[in-house]
């Protein structure tokens, strides 16, 4: 005598509408789920002080063990203004032809190194604190911010021994020293835009932080940060297209703006035509652009 044995058909597997509907009804959501571009930007501004705190944690914690501690933050950029001196002042004489060199090549390097230093960090903002992504629910892109806060703080703390060398210098303070706050919050907006760029590249390939240095290397370079981009545009004959790149290049025009603000003998043709136009440009374009673009991937950071 056999026995059938009779297998219940397999149960459908409830449609993802049917899913979305009964996670909708008791009011579940998706966990990391990216909120929409406005929810973003009131997350950040709840957080401001988070992120202003982070900021200067991290700059504190910076030298902490090292024995000159924080004089390391202005000892820094002297020491690298003092060997661009001596390489490019002295050794392949850029500074002739360009009135007060020291004070001319110090405040590019201190210029400089704020928006090198903000994207060499935000590069590792998501990949180098995973643990804080990955136990923290907070918009990501908080992290690159700080850090370009914390540049912004370091470079702000360095200005007295920037104004310090002017002033031994003969630069005498003036009304002109006001534009000095526009141009830093048109760079900080760049530089926090930038560093989004990078901080979601870098999240995705780590190894692009390798790769920065020498990116950034040359395009301090081809800056104006060690000579007169103007006096050397004077007496070249360059392609049109090469000159305006020149100018138009975003760390030679904030560059150029903190110049013409703090040194006396930096004068206004001395400036590409439209120079705030490009400063405003660059800061929209690389700030907005640079949020959207980080704000697009921000479910998959610190996923493996």
């Amino acid at each position: 005598m056999s026995q059938v044995l009779h297998t219940p058909p397999p149960t459908p597997a409830p449609a993802e509408d049917d899913l979305a509907a009964l996670a909708a009804r008791h009011g579940l959501s998706v966990s990391g789920a990216r909120p929409s571009l406005r929810e973003y930007v009131q997350q950040l501004w709840a957080r401001r002080h988070f992120i202003t705190a982070f900021a200067t944690a991290k700059l504190t914690a910076q030298y902490s063990e090292a024995k000159l501690g924080q004089v390391w933050q202005v000892a820094t950029p002297l020491l690298n203004a003092a060997v661009y001196y001596f390489i490019f002042g002295v050794l392949l004489g850029t500074s002739h032809g360009v009135s007060d060199y020291i004070p001319f090549l110090v405040t590019g390097v201190f210029v400089w190194t704020f928006t090198q230093n903000s994207i060499m960090a935000g590069t590792r903002a998501i990949s180098g604190n995973l643990g804080l992504v990955r136990a923290l629910h907070f918009p990501r892109a908080a992290l690159p911010i700080s850090f370009a806060l914390q540049q912004l703080q370091q470079l702000l703390f360095s200005m007295a021994a920037l104004v310090i060398i002017l002033l031994c210098f003969g630069v005498t303070p003036g009304l002109a020293w006001l534009l000095a706050f526009p141009t830093l919050l048109l760079q900080f907006v760049f530089n926090a835009g930038v560093s989004m760029v990078m901080a979601r590249m870098g999240a995705k390939t780590p190894d692009i932080a390798q790769l920065m240095p020498f990116l950034l290397r040359t395009w301090m370079y081809v800056s104006g940060v060690m000579w007169s981009i103007d006096a050397t545009l004077k007496h070249s004959h360059m392609p049109r297209l090469v000159k305006t790149l020149l100018e138009a290049n975003p760390a030679a025009v904030y560059i150029d703006l903190m110049r013409f603000s703090l040194i006396d003998s930096f004068k206004a043709h001395q400036l590409p035509h439209h120079v705030w136009a490009y400063a405003v440009g660059w800061a929209l374009l690389a700030g907005a652009g640079g949020f959207v673009y980080f704000w697009k991937s921000e479910e998959r950071y610190g996923r493996g």
